[in-house]
């Protein structure tokens, strides 16, 4: 159970409130994907570590986390689908390419080319784009609400108050549970390093895994206003969510990276 200490040291926090599109708002917000490329850089293999090193050489100060965010602070209209993918509301939570990802435009089909582009033998400027592609993707992913449903742009105009204020559920779970961790983000990190998750899975089915927490009884407020339970009960899978991502990153940067 997560502390009541999350509660009361939220109302001082700023949600960041976004209403476009299911992919307008960056999801896990700069903390979380820096956080998920802080620990998976910590899982590399030397070999894998090595060769990331090496292309993030060519951007000068660049680390896995400093580039985690780059994906959002780029995005363009051509690539504002990579992040997300939209299964229909009620459904099974089946990945179907055909029918959910036209012509590749969605987050699935994103963190599939750019691990073949980065594990091929492309030009370096090509690996390193596919790299900071894929750290922020494999992020982008494991929130929840980017593999949520079209119809309320995953999260995005289902309006609520939370923290003493209005935001929206898109919001609350890219940064204001995580802002509002007890303990502050070392605390979120050390829960994330602790979390025992895996790394195994596809894409395809990390993005099922998102939309069967959205589906889950709960998971959007009924009243419109954050109950006092909703941080006790959805903290334990926000920082799941955060681990298993960095844990997966990890694999397939070394499975990219390693052994060349």
């Amino acid at each position: 159970m997560l502390s009541s200490s999350f509660r009361a040291a939220a109302a001082a926090v700023t949600l960041a409130a976004a209403v476009a599109a299911p992919g307008s708002a960056c999801a896990w917000g700069a903390d979380g994907h820096r956080l998920v490329a802080t620990v998976a850089e910590g899982l590399l293999t030397p070999e894998a570590k090595a060769e990331a090193d090496r292309l993030l050489a060519l951007d000068p100060g660049a680390t896995l986390a400093s580039i985690s965010t780059w994906a959002d602070e780029v995005r363009s209209p051509a690539t504002a689908a990579w992040h997300y993918v939209n299964f229909p509301r009620g459904s099974a939570c089946t990945y179907d390419a055909a029918q959910l990802c036209a012509g590749g435009a969605c987050v699935v089909s994103a963190i599939e080319r750019q691990t073949a582009i980065l594990a091929s033998k492309a030009p370096d400027a090509d690996r390193l784009l596919a790299l900071k592609y894929l750290v922020h993707f494999v992020g982008d992913v494991h929130q929840p609400l980017h593999a949520g449903y079209a119809d309320d742009k995953g999260g995005n105009t289902y309006q609520l108050q939370a923290f003493g204020r209005g935001t929206n559920l898109h919001a609350l779970w890219d940064s204001g549970l995580i802002r509002n961790w007890p303990g502050g983000l070392p605390a979120l990190q050390a829960a994330v390093v602790a979390d025992p998750g895996n790394a195994d899975g596809t894409a395809a089915g990390w993005a099922e895994e998102s939309c069967r927490i959205v589906g889950t009884e709960g998971f959007y407020p009924p009243t419109h206003t954050l109950e006092a339970g909703y941080p006790d009960r959805w903290g334990p899978a926000l920082a799941q969510r955060l681990g298993a991502a960095a844990r997966r990153l990890a694999a397939v940067l070394n499975a990219s990276l390693g052994g060349r």
